[in-house]
């Protein structure tokens, strides 16, 4: 048996339409009949009432708008409905011109548009709008329309009138806003607190609160606020979406990571901001070093450090060119790298913007170098500084300490040392699913590579080790991911 169709399925608005008109009902009752039964919004009322499918409808408002100097658009399918939609965070406000084409393609008043929810959201100058109805609705035609007839062009006193209420109504336009001084400073906390919550909580919950949040910012961008307003909402898009970026790639998806990145530094343009541009640059740094391409990588950390960021944004970009010079055996480069870095962090620099996961204390800072020694040979540097770092008063971000924790089981392998390779990883093995990161899993491979390649190799403790690593993995936090039906594609 077929299933019974939903309410407001298009055989129901069919049908509903047909009726009424057969019952001699006007455009307009069948549209209020749409709204009330379908529960819709009045544009899309309209719309159904006419029985036009979203790109017909956008489609003949082109046509309509082609012909209006001044009013022309390029509509399409998905625009149609977001002016449908507004004002719920997934539409669009439509302008008062849209609002007279759809109207006069309609046949209705422009009043016969908006509803309640609309007439709150809309800007003040946006209320002043016409109230005429349109005599029929825009039928396509088969020929030329004749001629308008020409509209007497202002002179004199009425000019000068007309032209005054024109910028005047323009000046109550430009000085309207959709966001307060207030508001902006809440989205920075909201941003400070998510980049800060990363570092020890659920990072898939974190990713949530971020993009919903990263989609309040992008809403508030479709309206209207005053130019600096604008910079200060582009400039938490672009971090909220560099945010995104990292955490996309902690959960293996470097493709989608990628694209994050992409309209950060969109965003870091617009904004002309070169502390965005330099914390984009290191986060895109990091999805290519983990994505293997390590040339890359210091490409884009050098680009990064060439803004002069304020902040440690210098530390970290200096810290991944030393990571992937080291990854390519340039030692020199690399212990070259370190030096920046502990210069960077040493030298005044003022307070990161964000903070956070967009920060570069002095245990990540020793975390990297650590890395840096273990490849460039010297595994007593690396155990001795990842040993004293681990002896600093808590907190540390939980993915810093398990990488350190990591190097440091690394160097007791080389240094023939598994009992203290064990006690070492104690800790990563101990992590919550949900926390087993993709570079800490990444980190982890590298330790049984290591395993499998000293003298140790074929023990029974080494085997033991080697076990573990793989059970921890199959419980990692991309494996579950890529295995889960749900998605976090922002």
């Amino acid at each position: 048996m077929a299933p019974h169709p939903k309410p407001g399925a298009k055989r129901d608005r069919d049908r509903l339409r047909c009726e009424m008109t057969d019952a001699g009902c006007d455009l307009a009752q069948i549209a209020l009949e749409m709204r009330v039964r379908f529960r819709m919004r009045p544009r899309e009322a309209w719309r159904h009432a006419h029985g036009l499918t979203l790109q017909a409808a956008a489609d003949r408002l082109n046509d309509v708008g082609g012909s209006r100097p001044g009013l022309a658009v390029a509509a399409d399918a998905s625009l149609v409905g977001k002016w449908e939609k507004w004002p719920t965070a997934s539409g669009r406000r439509p302008s008062p011109g849209v609002l007279a084409l759809l109207a006069e393609l309609y046949g209705c008043g422009v009043e016969d548009l908006l509803d309640f929810a609309d007439r709150q959201e809309l800007p003040q100058a946006d209320m002043q709008l016409p109230r005429r109805r349109a005599p029929a609705p825009v039928q396509p035609a088969d020929g030329p329309e004749p001629p308008e007839a020409p509209t007497p062009e202002p002179c004199g006193a009425e000019l000068v009138s007309i032209a005054s209420e024109e910028s005047a109504a323009w000046a109550r336009w430009a000085e309207t806003t959709n966001v307060g001084d207030i508001a902006l400073e809440q989205l920075l906390a909201d941003t400070r607190a998510v980049a800060g919550d990363y570092l020890s909580g659920d990072p898939t919950a974190v990713f949530r609160e971020t993009r919903a949040l990263r989609n309040r910012v992008f809403a508030l961008l479709e309206g209207h606020q005053r130019p600096g307003q604008s910079a200060d909402l582009y400039l938490l898009a672009g971090y909220l979406c560099g945010l995104l970026a990292w955490m996309s790639s902690d959960l293996g998806d470097m493709r989608r990571a990628e694209t994050q990145g992409r309209t950060a530094w969109l965003c870091a343009e617009i904004a002309d901001h070169n502390g965005l541009r330099a914390w984009t640059l290191s986060t895109r740094s990091k999805i290519a070093f983990w994505d293997g391409r390590t040339k890359d990588a210091i490409t884009l950390a050098r680009r990064g450090a060439a803004y002069h960021p304020s902040g440690t944004a210098g530390v970290l970009l200096a810290c991944q060119e030393a990571d992937a010079w080291a990854r390519l055996g340039a030692a020199h480069q690399a212990q070259a790298a370190l030096t920046r870095a502990a210069e960077a962090q040493a030298a005044p620099h003022g307070e990161d913007d964000i903070a956070g996961l967009f920060s570069c204390s002095d245990f990540r800072r020793v975390n990297y170098a650590t890395g840096v020694h273990l490849l460039s040979g010297h595994a007593a540097t690396a155990l001795e500084e990842a040993t004293s770092a681990l002896a600093t008063p808590p907190p540390h971000a939980y993915g810093t300490a398990a990488q350190l924790h990591i190097t440091l089981a690394c160097a007791h392998v080389a240094l023939g040392d598994l009992d203290g390779a064990a006690q070492a990883l104690r800790p990563v093995l101990a992590l919550a699913p949900e926390q087993r990161l993709a570079p800490v899993a990444e980190r982890l491979r590298e330790f049984a590579r290591a395993i499998a390649l000293s003298p140790a190799a074929g023990g029974r403790a080494a085997g033991r080790l080697q076990e573990m690593v793989e059970s921890w993995y199959l419980e990692s936090a991309p494996r579950r991911l890529a295995l889960s039906p749900g998605s976090l594609a922002g």
